[in-house]
């Protein structure tokens, strides 16, 4: 069975936000709430890098843990869906979240901000005909029920965010590695002398070997 997971390459990614609103325009998420944002690291030094982050469907997802109606689901797919039938809006799995991923839909005073809204996987919701129009006016569209993948991983100009099997999205990226050269850098002079060293080095072997 396969299990649905996210995965996004940080040396494709060029903060152009192109996942963010594609999410926003497929499934209408409310205004001041985002699904999907993306976040940039050590920004502005030299070689920052920039990930688009949301729910990561977690195999033991902490925010089903922590909630006292239980109202999360995890689907055969591996998709953690959020009932909002049965949602108190009391936010624990917000702050249970690493990934800061279930939200507010209002800015109000605690206890009066709604239900929690977060990403699907482009799933729908539990208890919901697919594509209904219940399941849209909550969740928003169900593109798994249709054959299609999260439209914010389709809409990457640069295939940076990757969606679908797990199995199949670690044996892409670890290709990519693959090919960048990274496997060679697990061991080796560059690692374990670094850079001026490694230079070095080479030098050295091109006059021995020559």
């Amino acid at each position: 069975m396969a299990r649905m997971k996210f995965l996004c390459d940080a040396e494709r990614c060029i903060e152009c936000n192109g996942c963010v609103t594609a999410c926003k325009n497929e499934n209408e998420v409310p205004w001041g709430v985002n699904r999907r944002r993306v976040v940039t690291l050590d920004d502005g030094v030299p070689g920052e890098k920039s990930i688009s982050v949301a729910c990561m469907h977690c195999t033991d997802a902490p925010c089903a843990a922590v909630c006292p109606v239980d109202c999360f689901v995890t689907t055969d797919d591996g998709v953690v869906l959020h009932d909002k039938d049965l949602c108190s809006g009391c936010g624990y799995c917000f702050y249970a979240c690493p990934f800061g991923a279930p939200q507010f839909p209002q800015q109000e005073a605690f206890g009066v901000r709604g239900k929690m809204d977060k990403c699907t996987f482009c799933a729908g919701g539990p208890g919901e005909e697919a594509n209904s129009e219940a399941e849209r006016g909550k969740y928003g569209r169900n593109r798994l029920a249709e054959g299609k993948l999260p439209l914010c991983a389709e809409m990457c100009a640069t295939k940076a965010l990757l969606a679908g099997d797990g199995d199949m999205v670690s044996d892409i990226y670890r290709g990519r590695v693959t090919y960048r050269g990274a496997a060679g850098l697990g061991a080796g002079w560059g690692v374990a002398y670094g850079k001026e060293r490694h230079r070095g080095a080479r030098g050295l072997e091109g006059r021995v070997t020559g």
